[in-house]
């Protein structure tokens, strides 16, 4: 493992190897360019501008001349890759985009290092960020959100370099692969907020996509979450009940073991005895969003926050598109688009706790089972509407185990017509109080160009009902 300082210096003096030209990439070469770093090769397959292919930058591993003194991995290469098993065979050190940039940070080679607060868990990442960033800057805070949401962390730390403002809390949505590669990253405040099995071809196994998850653990403010058991039987979360650790629920925030606990209490959100905010009116509805709030204002308060930043975030948040938005008020109800629930584990957060639902699932499962999902949210369906090359599944579950919940299939394949006849089936069973949510429990690629076309038709014919009131306009974003 490299030290900061010696692997700044490596940056600046020594051979780079780049692997992958992505969005990644990009951010290591911009940080790369403000280290004045002297000797970068990029490979690259799919890029045109990059200097090597795969194949020539692993015959550059030999050479005298061209061996590089370490590799900067894209977090979406996996630990198979032809060139990082190379390298590693060669004793190359291979390091990720988080791990360089939290390096460099700490060998303040871009002035004093900044406060990283590290978020990850399969499900309610970009959400979280999002919220703890939002309660950062209104505590007064030079705060931004990198990683996987916002600005790559290369990026963000080379901002002076470009004449941009620096900021001084990097608030990190860091996924499982991101962590892979990351072996000494060590935030200020970290937290995983669940944990189901997902990337398991990527990882190799649920043990090994749970140890990389936890290794935001390590922070020196580990923020624990209660109500998730798999985390909180992380050998990691059981070493973090020995220090100085915060943790969250949705329930009372009580737990003897632990001094520093955000939970709900006579409806607010509550830091020990301390009222931060109120928990009703959250963004996106329901549990997820109190659960997302809880523990960003359990970051927040770990990373000195005051109690009214946080409230005053959570009166202005709104979710990002298709993770839980309220598109419409239709019929009386409310029409939710959560399309990013792309697995059934999203899907249960979105769901869990709900009542008067009128589900609409459905897509490409992939081989996974929403059995365990419908028993656990079948209490809260009023209808289920189904569609996407998967939806037989979904049905026959549905019938299997809440047999008394009216199913509804679509069976067209044609992605605009198909979203029309779902919102209009929907729409029968949808009355005043009630939620229309999609939460597909699937992936889109079956049907859409991702899960944004199909959150967006969704609220487009959502809005379309008679005597709709939007609450959204549709937002572009990338595919899952």
């Amino acid at each position: 493992m490299l030290s900061p300082n010696e692997a700044v210096d490596i940056m600046r003096t020594q051979s780079v190897l780049v692997a992958g030209l992505g969005v990644a990439g990009r951010g290591v070469m911009a940080m790369l360019d403000a280290l004045n770093a002297r000797n970068v090769v990029v490979a690259d397959d799919h890029a045109p501008d990059a200097d090597v292919t795969v194949a020539e930058a692993i015959a550059r591993l030999d050479g005298t001349d061209t061996r590089p003194a370490v590799v900067i991995t894209s977090p979406g290469w996996s630990p198979r890759s032809e060139l990082l098993v190379a390298a590693a065979d060669k004793s190359i050190p291979v390091v990720g985009d988080i791990e360089a940039a939290w390096l460099a940070d700490q060998a303040g080679a871009f002035g004093a290092p900044r406060q990283w607060l590290a978020v990850t868990g399969t499900n309610g990442k970009t959400t979280t960020t999002a919220m703890l960033t939002a309660m950062m800057v209104a505590d007064g805070r030079a705060a931004q959100s990198v990683g996987n949401i916002g600005t790559s962390p290369g990026v963000a730390l080379s901002a002076e370099h470009r004449g941009e403002p620096r900021a001084d809390v990097l608030v990190a949505e860091v996924s499982s692969f991101q962590l892979h590669w990351a072996p000494t990253f060590t935030p200020d405040v970290g937290c995983v907020l669940n944990l189901a099995e997902d990337h398991l071809d990527w990882h190799g196994s649920f043990r090994a996509y749970a140890e990389d998850k936890a290794k935001v653990l390590t922070a020196r403010y580990p923020v624990l979450a209660l109500d998730d058991p798999t985390v909180m039987n992380l050998p990691a979360a059981r070493s973090a009940l020995s220090s100085n650790c915060w943790a969250y629920t949705t329930g009372e925030p009580v737990a003897s073991e632990i001094d520093h606990v955000v939970g709900v209490r006579d409806g607010m959100l509550t830091y020990n005895s301390t009222p931060l905010a109120s928990a009703e009116g959250i963004s996106p509805p329901g549990p997820a969003g109190v659960a997302d709030a809880a523990a960003s204002a359990a970051m927040a308060t770990a990373a000195g926050a005051r109690p009214e930043s946080i409230a005053a975030a959570l009166s202005t948040f709104t979710v990002q598109a298709h993770r839980g938005q309220v598109v419409s008020h239709a019929g009386g109800a409310e029409w939710i688009d959560n399309s990013k629930a792309t697995n059934p584990h999203a899907a249960a957060a979105a769901l869990r706790g709900q009542s008067n639902v009128v589900w609409v699932a459905g897509g490409q499962l992939k081989g996974a089972s929403v059995a365990d999902l419908v028993s656990e949210i079948k209490d809260g369906l009023k209808a289920v509407v189904v569609l996407g090359v998967d939806r037989a599944i979904v049905a026959d579950e549905v019938r299997r185990h809440a047999p008394e919940v009216p199913v509804e299939v679509v069976s067209d394949t044609d992605p605009v017509s198909a979203m029309r006849a779902v919102v209009a089936r929907a729409a029968r069973y949808a009355a005043d109080g009630d939620r229309v949510i999609l939460a597909p429990a699937a992936a889109s690629l079956d049907m859409y160009t991702g899960m944004s076309q199909r959150g967006d038709l969704f609220a487009e014919f959502a809005n379309a009902l008679p005597n709709a009131q939007p609450t959204t306009q549709p937002t572009a974003e990338g595919g899952e």
